[in-house]
């Protein structure tokens, strides 16, 4: 088994936007958050088959230490659709118990149901819920992740507002 150091970050291919502001503040000086893509691991490209892309997958998911999964209700309608890819993903990462870090998108700080898909709320798996923020999403996965390892705790769970404001965000 290779060493798994890697952040997997899914989200519905509508909010890939979200995901290049990601790669953004990994690549800006100012901002403090940095973390190692899954997604350059093992590239397949659009043409690919939908067997080739979901192998692809699996590797990336193999190398992978913890998840980001953006948090929409796109994202959330995709994962529960047994067609897409996103569903393949979260089916992957419940199999592999991988921490999961959901970047609400709107903004919010608290769980939203209507972005965690299913899988994660029906098998009561432990989750850490963040607005789309990166000292919060990077506060979680130093912290949570290793949280997530002890297995001390299940379900969707979220930081109160003494944590964002510790960091210095304030409520928008």
């Amino acid at each position: 088994m290779s060493y798994r150091n890697k952040t997997y970050v899914a989200f519905a291919s509508e909010d890939i936007k979200s995901y290049w502001l990601m790669t953004a503040w990994h690549k800006n000086e100012n901002i403090e958050f940095d973390f190692f893509d899954a997604h350059n691991l093992n590239t397949a490209l659009d043409t690919s088959r939908p067997d080739t892309i979901r192998l692809r997958l699996r590797e990336r998911l193999a190398n992978t230490k913890q998840v980001v999964l953006l948090g929409s209700s796109k994202g959330k309608a995709k994962a529960g659709n047994g067609n897409s890819f996103l569903f393949y993903e979260v089916e992957v990462i419940a199999k592999l118990n991988l921490p999961v870090v959901v970047a609400n998108l709107d903004g919010d700080r608290n769980i939203d149901e209507n972005f965690i898909p299913q899988r994660f709320l029906d098998d009561n798996y432990y989750t850490m819920s963040v607005s789309f923020q990166p000292k919060i999403i990077k506060y979680a996965l130093d912290g949570y992740v290793t949280a997530f390892a002890t297995g001390k705790n299940s379900g969707p769970h979220y930081y109160e507002a003494e944590t964002y404001t510790k960091l210095g965000l304030q409520q928008r």
